[in-house]
């Protein structure tokens, strides 16, 4: 028996959304990796690419509004505590930096050693 109109139709729906929600899968673990590896620049680029395809897939009733929300959140959350602790680090390089610059300045510098003699061995005192 042949299919009906509205089956076609699906068919032809389902595909273009699996497109479009794989695509949207995709952004999400490329803007993932990028901001695991600490490259905040190019992630948050990324975020901002997957939030964009997140928003025209809710847009056009492929995901729900409220499951494009809680993807965007949860990889922005990511993303903060990764720049936050991003800039702990820095922060913590700097006042070890400037911890080692102060005590290198406060030490005085210390005068080079004499010269010791040799000790004498004991054939040389019994002579």
């Amino acid at each position: 028996m042949p299919k009906s109109k509205e089956a076609r139709n699906s068919e032809k729906r389902q595909l273009r959304n699996r497109a479009v929600r794989s695509r949207a899968k995709t952004f999400i673990t490329r803007a993932e990796k990028l901001v695991f590896t600490g490259e905040m620049e190019s992630a948050q680029a990324a975020v901002a690419e997957s939030i964009s395809a997140l928003d025209r897939a809710a847009e056009k009733g492929i995901i729900h509004p409220n499951n494009a929300a809680r993807r965007k959140s949860r990889l922005m959350k990511k993303l903060n505590q990764a720049q936050a602790s991003a800039v702990e680090v820095v922060e913590e390089e700097v006042t070890e930096v400037e911890a080692t610059e102060a005590k290198a300045e406060e030490k005085p510098k210390k005068k080079p050693k004499a010269e010791k003699k040799p000790k004498a061995t004991k054939k040389e005192k019994s002579k």
